[in-house]
Parts: structure tokens; sequence; C-alpha cells
């Protein structure tokens, strides 16, 4: 026996369809994510300590924190957001406000997008070329600009994609006022977006903060405590993936416990950016 069925009915049963297989991938990923909280919950928590954030690297097989290394990635991803949100700010800004429709703009595009997707072991690389082997050594400055150059991409997309919501209202506001072109910007488009702006450089950081391949090629790692940049300098996600791979118990614990902190940072991070986001959506 055939059962037919109308038109709505097939569209109906296709959307339910749809919507099913969309609930069913969006419940896979929370489930996988909620086992990755729970594996670092349980194994890192019992190893975060005051001795965590007041005693450096220790030797194999002795106890020890991760002061240098939480420093260092501190030191490196500052100096590397500063890099991106100069760059990111005013490129995106450019290809929002005056030069997007261009070619070159249609270029610039483009390569931020090719950017955007390069694997970061290849953007170690490049600035091991650029600045390790001249140098003849590594340095926290080399692993600040590798961090610079991941996050600029994301804070130039977003950036542009912030000013284009922007209302032409208030462009023709500022020039209406006599205002020209880089005063509006500055003073009106800006400040409308400051919200978004913030928001892109919050996830530029997320993005950078727990890269562990371009440091390998660029500030390499220090055992010590040293806020010099132009040295070798620890961060949290060489130490992990030194301590994780080593033999020794109290290593591995330090390994969950910096890579509980890193989660934690980022979840927090990413939390504030949609909050301070739907805060200006609802002034």
């Amino acid at each position: 026996m055939e059962i037919a069925f109308t038109r709505a009915q097939r569209r109906k049963l296709a959307s339910q369809i749809f919507v099913g297989v969309c609930v069913a991938a969006a419940g896979i990923a929370l489930i996988a994510l909620g086992l990755i909280m729970f594996s670092l919950f349980t194994k890192g928590f019992s190893g975060i300590d005051t001795m965590v954030f007041t005693h450096d690297t220790p030797g194999p097989d002795s106890h020890g924190g991760l002061r240098n290394a939480i420093v260092g990635s501190i030191m490196m991803c500052t100096l590397a957001m500063m890099i991106a949100v100069f760059i990111g700010v005013l490129a995106g800004t450019w290809l929002a406000e005056i030069g997007g429709d261009s070619k070159y703009g249609h270029a610039v595009r483009f390569l931020n997008d090719v950017l955007l997707s390069a694997p970061s072991i290849l953007i170690g690389l490049f600035i091991y070329e650029m600045m390790v082997r001249p140098m003849h050594g590594f340095s926290g400055w080399a692993g600040a600009v590798a961090l610079g150059v991941l996050a600029t991409p994301v804070v130039t997309r977003t950036t542009e994609d912030i000013l284009n919501l922007q209302p032409n209202a208030l462009r023709e506001a500022g020039m209406a006022l006599g205002a020209s072109q880089w005063v509006t910007v500055r003073k009106i488009i800006w400040k409308a977006a400051s919200a978004g702006l913030l928001t892109g450089g919050l996830l530029g950081f997320a993005r950078i903060s727990g890269e562990t391949a371009p440091i390998l090629f660029t500030s390499l790692n220090n055992q010590f405590f040293s806020t010099d940049m132009s040295q070798p300098i620890a961060s949290l996600p060489v130490v992990i993936y030194q301590f994780a791979m080593s033999p020794f118990d109290i290593w591995q614990e330090l390994a969950w416990a910096g890579a509980l902190l890193i989660t934690a940072t980022v979840l927090a991070i990413n939390i504030l950016g949609r909050w301070v986001a739907r805060d200006k959506d609802h002034r």
C-alpha cells in the first residue's frame, strides 16, 4: 500500500529530518566538549595549587610550578595582540571604509583569508627564517611576532565585518557636520563598533593562547624564570607538550594543570566576548 505525500508534507518531513540531523550533530559536539572538559578538570584540578603560580618548572622527577611559563605566555601574547590589534584594526577599517571594493581590496581580503587558515607551523617556520636565523638565536620577540601574525587576520576579518554592519546614516551624519572621513571613522564608527572590535581582539587572543608549533620554532623554551625577550623564554603550550610526553608523574600532573589553565582562560575570554557583544546589543 503506497502512502502518497503532498508537497507540503514532503517539505515538512525534509525540514524535520534536517533539524534532527542538526540537533544530533550539536549534541555530539557538546558531548565531546563535555568529555574534554571532564578529563581536563579531573586530571588537572588536583595539580593546581599555590606552587603552580609561585615556582618555576622543575627538573626531572622533582616538584615545581609553572610561574615562568605563565609569565612568558602572558608577555608574548600581550605583545602579539598589540601587533595584531594595531595592524588588524587598520587593515579591517581600510577594507570596510575605503578600498574594499577595489581590485587591491579583493586581493588583500583573499590573502587575509588564506592567512586565516594557514597552518600555524608554517607561520612559525616563516618567522624562524626571518628572525631566528638572522639573529642567531631563539627569542621571545620572535615568538610574539609569530603569534601576532596568527592573530592579525582574525582581528582584520572581525573588524571588517563589524564596521560593515554599522549603518551608513552614521557616516552621512559625520560628513554632514563637515568632518573628514578619517575623523568620522575614528570618532563615530569606531565608537559605535567598540564592542565588536573588543570581541575581535578577544577572539584573536583566544586563537593564539594555546599555540605550540610556532613557539617551538621561535622562542623555544626556558626552564628558568626570565623576562628578557631577546632570549629563549618559557610558555605554557611548550611546557605542556614537553611535560605530557615525559615519563615523570609530577611533570604529567603539571602538564594537565597547565592545559586546564589554558582551557579555562580561553573559555573565559570567549564568554567575555559574547557577553560584551550581547550587552552592547541590548543598549
